[in-house]
């Protein structure tokens, strides 16, 4: 697999310098270089890369314009790359792959080209598997409608967030959907459960479902949501309602306009 990559730096020698430690990795290949934003714009557009280093500080069009300019296309995967630490979260909410400071460390390059590739395999690898529904759609419809009926569920759940970046306190913590317990909303913000920490995120309920798979994670209250590969014991309550008891000993309240939507999964 070749990662057809895009540097884009306002300042020859920093180019020159990710270019060196980029040599040391086979797979990837810079197809062009870019000094400004507009040229980075045009760049991507024409050649479609992979990957993109990308400077946040550059006269005029900036890192962060560049990634808007690019709305209209399907977007390369980005890395940004700056001397300012003060940039990180708007880098991650950008969905940045990864975030490097300057001087580019070797073994932190490494780490995010590891990220990289997993990316690609799986885009490639979804890539793939529509064409070949594509085809078999053409030659042979019934084995293409089996194949689309199993592959549902699969595809489905690629389709969700692993991780999830959350600012909390000052700080970017990358939490691991798996671990995520039970969400409870406050207003526009969400209180995100771990079991052994508790950080706040500003996003609504109703967005936050549209990033989480539902197989999994279902609203068992208003303003609750529960990862019921977390659940351990259902209690029964009065007037219909229930407790769930979470792997942490946490209880939460099932409602009764929600229970029966539980008792698909825990049942």
């Amino acid at each position: 697999m070749t990662i057809r990559t895009i540097l884009v730096d306002d300042e020859s020698l920093a180019i020159q310098g990710l270019e060196l430690r980029l040599a040391a990795h086979e797979d990837v290949e810079i197809i062009d270089k870019c000094m400004n934003g507009r040229e980075a714009i045009r760049a991507i557009k024409t050649h479609k890369p992979d990957l993109v280093f990308l400077d946040i500080q550059m006269p005029g069009f900036d890192g962060f314009s560049v990634v808007q300019g690019l709305m209209e296309v399907e977007p390369p995967l980005v890395v940004f790359v700056t001397a300012y630490s003060d940039h990180a979260i708007r880098a991650f909410e950008a969905q940045a792959v990864d975030y490097l400071m300057k001087p580019v460390e070797e073994s932190r390059l490494a780490d995010t080209l590891d990220r990289v590739r997993q990316r690609l395999t799986e885009k490639r690898g979804q890539a793939e598997v529509e064409k070949l529904k594509e085809v078999l759609a053409e030659v042979a419809p019934d084995t293409a409608a089996e194949m689309e009926a199993e592959g549902d569920d699969a595809v489905g759940a690629n389709r969700f967030e692993k991780l999830i970046n959350i600012k909390d306190r000052g700080q970017i913590f990358r939490v691991d959907v798996d671990t995520i317990e039970m969400i409870e909303a406050a207003g526009d913000y969400m209180v995100i459960n771990t079991g052994d920490n508790s950080l706040v995120l500003r996003e609504t309920m109703k967005d936050l479902e549209k990033r989480l798979d539902p197989r999994r994670f279902q609203r068992v209250h208003r303003s609750t949501i529960v990862n019921l590969d977390l659940v351990k014991q259902v209690k029964p309550h009065t007037n219909g309602e229930c407790f769930l008891i979470l792997e942490s000993g946490s209880q939460v309240k099932v409602s009764r306009s929600y229970r029966d939507v539980v008792a698909r999964f825990v049942h």
